[in-house]
């Protein structure tokens, strides 16, 4: 079997227009997965590797659209949790004026340690998270922590995306918990700006400073480049020049060719070259993720 990723986090039914219009003037819609962790999943199987997500979805139509949009894309989706008491979450794409979440009481919002301890590392390369996990709910940010003790414990490697959302805390409470997070992983990726909001870095040599002891950073500066601290080595790679049509879901796209290159033994710089292909992709779409056929 090829290297695995375990990609852990919650997944909501996206809906956007079809085009790239507001969601007040669109006429039709796609009603499709959106989630952080499964849009890193998602690629990584895409660019052939095995790619298992975990999370809670509600035992309703929207999460069973989910396991199915998402297993359609080459993500094992046979660990998901189906919660009889909770509903799927939702958000809803409104191009160039950002996103609407009604994802409260959401199935996922209900992670337990409980969960954290049926997590199974048997083969498992990878495991990635992100910080959106700690900020739907204390009980999800207890699922997180736990979550990344374990995966240390059996000796995984973990993946950390920042991905502070705003709508779901500011800066000054997001700051100390993404950070002590940060410093728990093996991997970690955030964006330049993201990181000069929470702690006041300027550069990508700042965020190093600031986590000396991660093994691997990277740190993603928009339509500018992405910077890559692997031990003692610096490697910076330019992004692609590409047409945007819609931004949210290419930091995933980033993830996931990145970490797919890394499970397949690439050096850096092809590492950061892998993710800049697939966010150019996702940019060009209004979707979070694309499909093979999707150019």
């Amino acid at each position: 079997m090829p290297p695995t990723l375990l990609a852990i986090g919650e997944t909501m039914a996206m809906v956007t227009p079809a085009v790239a219009v507001s969601a007040t003037d669109a006429d039709t819609f796609l009603l499709d997965a959106g989630g952080a962790e499964s849009n890193v999943a998602a690629h990584v199987a895409a660019l052939g590797h095995h790619a298992v997500w975990f999370s809670r979805l509600g035992a309703d139509a929207l999460g069973r659209r989910i396991m199915r949009q998402l297993s359609e894309r080459g993500v094992d989706v046979s660990r998901v949790v189906l919660d009889e008491a909770h509903p799927t979450g939702l958000y809803v794409k409104d191009p160039g004026r950002g996103v609407l979440y009604y994802r409260r009481d959401s199935a996922a919002s209900h992670f337990s340690e409980t969960d954290a301890e049926t997590v199974s590392f048997d083969g498992v390369d990878l495991l990635h998270v992100s910080g959106i996990t700690a900020a739907i709910s204390e009980s999800a940010a207890a699922f997180l922590s736990r979550v990344i003790a374990r995966a240390r414990d059996h000796g995984v490697p973990v993946s950390f995306d920042v991905n502070h959302r705003a709508p779901l805390w500011d800066a000054s409470a997001a700051a100390p918990a993404l950070l002590d997070l940060a410093r728990q992983a093996d991997i970690v990726l955030v964006g330049r700006d993201e990181a000069q909001n929470l702690w006041g870095t300027d550069a990508a040599a700042d965020v190093r400073a600031l986590l000396p002891d991660v093994g691997e950073l990277v740190v993603k500066d928009g339509d500018v480049g992405a910077t890559a601290f692997v031990g003692t080595d610096e490697v910076f790679e330019p992004a692609l020049v590409v047409e945007v049509v819609e931004a949210v879901g290419a930091g995933d796209a980033f993830a996931g060719g990145y970490l797919a290159g890394r499970l397949s033994g690439d050096a850096v710089a092809e590492r950061l070259r892998a993710g800049h292909a697939r966010a150019a992709r996702t940019l060009r779409t209004t979707k979070d993720s694309v499909d093979e056929g999707d150019d």
